[in-house]
């Protein structure tokens, strides 16, 4: 029986947001001028940094949005190598330009995510570790969630929808949308209701936002064969219920996805459901390719939408 691998090192890694207060003030400072964050110690280093021996590490950063609507910048990355003494890194996220249109800037501030890797050497192994080291398995609380809905247990509302019903908990639901959550625990007329009538939409559609709110995931929108128009269903079902973060990954799939094709029409959703990111993108590749897209029958629909709106708009004036 062959004798098992003795592992001689070790990754150890730390992440730190850094905000920058006051962006407009720094366009005083020179080339050569930095801002410096505390000491950040993590591993038995100390990040300014002073380490006893050479240490291999890689040092990354990107901008994020803390309130999780915007998904982090694509961020810069560098393999340094740590001395004793201090060792400085120095790196350009983004133009000043294009920071103060990017989203990321907000009441003129920023926020930068830090992510160091160390490699270390593994010296004086103990014999014995601590119960959590090995033994503590991950919660699998997405996994417990999910098995919950789908047998129901303890469910204390049924959700009618075109023909379908589902077992669901209130207080779960209001946890993750604040349309369910004025709905049973506000002063609508559901809050005593035990069985609620879902109008003007798919049942699939629902059972996979259901399935999102249990378990924060969509495999549906992975299918290569129809993932782009689950996104758009899911999309107005996530912006109905105002569940942010399905909507901001169904944008983000149709993102990856729009041609000349799709450009109109994902460009009247996007425009529907307030998705700037979308709507940018799809406008692009409309002014890009002009003459293709207004061939489109999804140009035909889109304008047709903006008349009706246009007309709406008129009437109402008159009136």
């Amino acid at each position: 029986m062959p004798s098992a691998a003795e592992t001689l090192t070790e990754v150890v890694h730390s992440s730190k947001q850094i905000k920058i207060q006051g962006f407009s003030l720094t366009a005083a400072m020179a080339e050569h001028e930095v801002l410096t964050s505390g000491k950040w110690k993590f591993g038995g280093y100390d990040c300014e940094v002073r380490t006893v021996s050479d240490v291999n590490a890689i040092f990354s950063c990107r901008l994020i949005d803390p309130g999780g609507k915007i998904k982090p910048s694509s961020g810069i990355s560098s393999t340094v190598k740590l001395r004793s003494g201090e060792c400085h890194y120095l790196g350009s996220l983004m133009p000043r330009s294009s920071l103060q249109t990017s989203g990321y800037l907000q009441d003129d501030a920023f926020t930068v995510e830090c992510t160091l890797k160390v490699l270390r050497e593994l010296r004086n192994k103990a014999t014995t570790h601590r119960p959590a080291d090995h033994l503590l398995p991950s919660s699998g609380l997405n996994h417990h969630l999910g098995e919950l809905l789908q047998k129901g247990t303890g469910a204390d509302v049924t959700l009618a929808v075109s023909g379908e019903s589902f077992k669901a908990h209130k207080a779960i639901l209001a946890s993750r949308s604040p349309v369910f959550a004025a709905a049973f625990f506000g002063r609508m007329k559901e809050k005593h209701l035990q069985v609620i009538e879902i109008k003007d939409m798919d049942a699939a559609v629902f059972g996979a936002m259901l399935r999102f709110i249990y378990t924060d995931s969509a495999p549906e929108l992975d299918r290569p064969e129809d993932g782009a128009a689950v996104a758009q269903h899911l999309l107005v079902a996530a912006d109905r219920y105002g569940i942010d973060r399905l909507k901001l990954i169904c944008e983000d799939r149709l993102y990856d996805g729009v041609n000349v094709e799709t450009a109109a029409a994902t460009l009247a959703l996007a425009e529907q459901h307030g998705c700037s990111h979308l709507k940018a993108k799809c406008v692009e590749i409309i002014a890009a390719n002009l003459e293709a897209a207004t061939a489109t029958e999804g140009y035909s629909h889109l304008m047709a939408s903006v008349m009706n709106d246009l007309l709406k708009a008129v009437h109402g004036r008159k009136n």
